[in-house]
């Protein structure tokens, strides 16, 4: 009797121990709080022991699958209506999926919780989806202050990359698929959340929004190997050379060492730190004066600017928000000798608080501490420079009430001269295929409604083979999430001239001339890959760009354009008006006439050109009437039109009568 309840206790452990042992695995994208694509087979993979049975417990049926020799297993749960919350629980055969357990390795069962079920819109990209909501807030303070939104669900994918093939997951998320709310936004791409929340305004459903971008990343990047072999391999090839982990931890690891060694002896050299040039007391009278519009210097290493400005009593001891525009490269910056702000790169604005009793009646400076590695550093025009006082201080849309500007001469003092920096950088995520296998392959076959591409400015450099890359792109994502109809929306590059937010500034001049420009080449092919796929739409934004800012800050409005063309692409909605469309040309001895799909903004339209028989371009004057663009030719035979082909083209005053801008674009004349 002892014996055999001895086995049948042993059999008991056994069987609890094949059931501890036999616990599923989810990708990090399956967690509580996630959104399900509407309308479309659900498909929900993971990996178990090899040969394991795995029951999917949905909507009170439940599914199975078998666990390969590789531990794969799949489930498609049939097409579903927009509804939730739901509960979604997952398992090793004998667990008790039904009975709704708790996630566990002793039961072997994985349950998610509050799962909603709409339209997931995956965006990727650079550095422009990349922007926040904390960038954007003082464009739209109220709105973003009302954010709470639990059918808005916000998930972002961990930055990592691969150059030795894809991976079969992302890396950990943490808590993620979370409501739409301002602190959750707060740092969560702007694009994605205005875009979540139009969506779901339009369509009353569930809207799951997955960002996965990575600032300053070309196209090439974001494909696979296979796609590049043929055509470009030597970019497959970069990426090869440099497939050695250990390498790639050891030169990070010098770089590292090198830039703290370049930061100690830079502070040990400059004799402004320890408060020297950052106290109000501090004597500057015999400091240069410069005017920031002109100022340069170039140098690399640290120098300091100091302003002084003068508080009256209504304002001293106030709180207070310091702009300082936007700043060539790194600064740290002092108000009455306590610092308020650091920022470690070019591209943010400088918004800085001044706590409560830091500014005094009279006499108060402003200190300005600039560390440069590379070309010259400089103030960015066009940008708000000003002290901004009261409860509306974090607002620029519209600025607030209670300002004082800042003046535009600053004393300068040298800070420390040093060689430049050594660096073996390794920007694995600039190489091609490396997200592509590192944060594309691992979300597919999770179901999405459609696809936001919002990329460029790093191929501006070599613009020609976008077209290419983009279809290649386009087409190796639908085939690995099997849907050739997926659809995309391509955010074409808004209008921008960097000569300002370079290391080496050029004074902002208009272009007036007809010039090459690699940005409206980008453009063009944006703008040619989305008229010939009919499944992709363009959303032009030339007109929400600024012209010294790569980063411009109208996100709603980008996400609004975004909208309207998913509203075409992916509802059918054929009431929506998107950018006009260029459907035909012809022309007579003296204009050349191009037809569009819909009505124009009547009146003279400016940066037009032609091209003569000997391909130089010229200015043309031109004019809209009803569906028409009419662009006169002074002499002789147009073989070309062009139309905003400017980095930054500043007279672009093309619109459809419903508002929305005609794209930039080239078109040959027969």
């Amino acid at each position: 009797m002892v014996m055999k309840r001895a086995f049948l206790i042993l059999a008991v452990l056994m069987a609890w121990s094949a059931s501890a042992g036999a616990a599923v695995r989810l990708p990090q994208l399956f967690q509580s709080g996630m959104v399900l694509q509407r309308g479309k087979p659900i498909p929900v993979w993971g990996t178990a022991d090899p040969q394991e049975q795995v029951t999917v417990s949905w909507m009170k049926k439940t599914y199975t699958a078998v666990a390969g020799a590789d531990g794969r297993w799949r489930v498609d749960l049939p097409a579903t209506k927009a509804g939730g919350p739901y509960v979604l629980t997952v398992g090793a055969a004998g667990a008790d999926t039904a009975g709704g357990g708790t996630a566990g390795a002793a039961s072997g069962v994985v349950t998610l919780t509050d799962v909603m079920v709409g339209d997931v819109w995956l965006l990727s990209g650079q550095s422009n989806i990349d922007v926040t909501i904390e960038r954007v807030y003082p464009q739209y303070p109220d709105e973003i202050d009302n954010f709470n939104n639990s059918n808005v669900r916000l998930f972002r994918v961990q930055n990592e990359t691969s150059n030795h093939g894809p991976k079969d997951d992302i890396r950990p998320t943490g808590i993620n698929w979370k409501p739409l709310t301002k602190q959750n936004a707060w740092l969560f791409s702007a694009v994605g959340a205005f875009l979540g929340k139009r969506m779901w305004e339009k369509n009353r459903v569930a809207q799951g929004i997955i960002v996965n971008s990575w600032g300053g990343t070309p196209i090439e990047a974001w494909l696979p190997a296979d796609s590049l072999l043929r055509d470009y391999p030597q970019l497959v090839s970069k990426a090869q050379l440099y497939d050695n982990p250990e390498f790639i931890k050891v030169q990070q690891q010098a770089n590292q060492l090198a830039d703290r060694r370049w930061y100690e002896l830079l502070d040990s050299k400059d004799p402004g730190v320890a408060g020297r040039y950052t106290a109000l007391d501090c004597d500057d009278r015999s400091w240069a004066t410069v005017n920031q519009d002109d100022w340069q210097w170039r140098g690399i290493g640290s120098t300091w600017l100091r302003q002084h400005v003068t508080i009256d009593k209504a304002h001293a001891g106030q709180p207070a928000r310091l702009l300082l525009g936007t700043l060539f490269d790194a600064d740290i910056t002092y108000v009455n000798g306590q610092q308020v702000g650091r920022t470690y790169y070019q591209y943010p604005p400088r918004r800085y608080d001044i706590a409560e009793g830091v500014l005094r009646e009279g006499d108060n400076v402003i200190a300005v501490r600039f560390i440069n590695k590379y070309g010259s550093a400089h103030f960015i025009p066009q940008k708000p420079y000003m002290l901004c006082f009261g409860a509306d201080r974090f607002s620029q849309n519209p600025m607030p009430q209670d300002v004082i500007p800042l003046g535009k001469m600053w004393r300068h003092h040298s800070g420390a001269t040093m060689p430049s920096c050594p660096s073996g950088d390794v920007s694995l995520q600039n190489m091609a295929t490396t997200l592509y296998n590192a944060v594309v392959h691992p979300l597919a076959p999770f179901a999405l409604s459609g696809v936001v591409w919002y990329q460029g400015e790093s191929n501006t450099g070599n613009p020609k083979p976008y077209a290419d890359l983009l279809r290649k792109l386009m087409g190796s994502w639908r085939t690995l999430w099997h849907d050739p109809a997926m659809p995309f929306c391509i955010v074409q590059l808004a209008n921008y001239d960097g000569r300002q937010q370079t290391g080496n500034p050029s004074p902002i001049t208009d272009q007036t001339s007809p010039v090459n420009s690699n940005w409206a080449l980008l453009r063009e092919a944006q703008r040619t890959v989305a008229r010939d796929d009919s499944h992709a739409e363009l959303a032009c934004i030339i007109d929400l760009g600024e012209t010294v800012d790569i980063h411009p800050l109208r996100k709603q409005e980008v996400a609004e354009r975004v909208g309207l063309c998913f509203d075409r692409l992916v509802f059918n909605d054929k009431k929506v008006k998107l950018s006009p469309k260029l459907q035909r040309v012809s022309s007579s001895d003296e204009t050349v006439t191009l037809v569009f799909d819909q009505p124009l903004r009547d009146g003279a339209v400016g940066d037009c050109e032609y091209a003569d028989e000997t391909g130089a371009f010229h200015n043309a004057s031109a004019t809209a009437r009803g569906n028409t663009l009419v662009v006169s030719i002074p002499s002789g035979r147009a073989t070309a039109i062009r139309y905003a082909w400017k980095d930054n083209p500043r007279r672009a005053n093309l619109y459809s009568t419903a508002g929305l801008p005609v794209a930039p674009f080239e078109c040959n004349v027969q």
